[in-house]
């Protein structure tokens, strides 16, 4: 089978052909005059392939009142967005690309985009389970893919069914981080806090046993869920 890292390259150049109709023709670009200038806008409705790294940076991170007609730009920048986010080169928070991905509509674009931006998640996943250290945190990827698909069970599935060494790391260190000042009892995903996260977790981190995660974690875990099972009362 094609190791990880190759499939994820595959992903991005298909990625790009997908796109390709959309990223090679000249367009028209308004936005904000305040923050871009006009060299910058001239440079936007070119060749995708032509506009610099730090500009691409910059759109996946300005907010969508910048642009006259953020989903059809954000569409259009998706490619060379993703492409520098899944290779650790866009130093933007994941929960915001993933946030503005949403806000883009991208459900709704034709099936072919849709699909390969789908496979480039799966690539990108299975490419950082198989790998740690790694270049990219493993709650940022998590955040990105299930923020932008709209739920986790997918990649946890995933995870729980990648018995690799790194993999395991991976999951130490997400414990460490959900479990730190009890986080996963209240953890939302996304830039605007969308995906509720608990609710998915806590029954998946229960399925994988204390023999996966370790007794005292799962000691943990299993308390956040019977504290979330328990009623309130006045």
């Amino acid at each position: 089978m094609t190791d990880p890292h190759r499939r994820l390259r595959n992903a991005l150049d298909a990625l790009d052909v997908a796109f390709a109709p959309l990223t090679s023709d000249a367009i028209t670009v308004g936005g904000c005059t305040h923050c871009y200038a006009d060299s910058d806008l001239a440079t936007l409705e070119g060749p995708v392939d032509q506009v610099p790294d730090d500009l691409i940076s910059s759109i996946a991170a300005k907010s969508v009142g910048h642009w006259d007609d953020f989903p059809a730009l954000h569409r259009r920048m998706t490619p060379r967005i993703v492409r520098l986010l899944a290779t650790d080169q866009l130093h933007v928070d994941h929960g915001l690309i993933a946030s503005r991905l949403v806000t883009a509509g991208w459900h709704d674009w034709p099936v072919p985009q849709r699909d390969a931006l789908e496979q480039v998640w799966h690539a990108w996943w299975r490419s950082t389970l198989h790998e740690h250290p790694g270049p990219a945190y493993i709650m940022g990827v998590l955040e990105t893919i299930s923020v932008s698909t709209r739920t986790l069970t997918p990649w946890l599935t995933i995870w729980a069914d990648t018995r690799t060494e790194a993999a395991d790391r991976h999951l130490d260190d997400a414990l460490d981080d959900w479990l730190f000042e009890t986080r996963l009892t209240t953890l939302r995903l996304g830039f605007y806090d969308e995906l509720d996260a608990t609710v998915e977790l806590v029954p998946w981190l229960l399925s994988l046993g204390a023999a996966r995660i370790g007794a005292t974690r799962f000691f943990e875990v299993e308390r956040i869920s019977l504290g979330q099972a328990m009623p309130h009362h006045s």
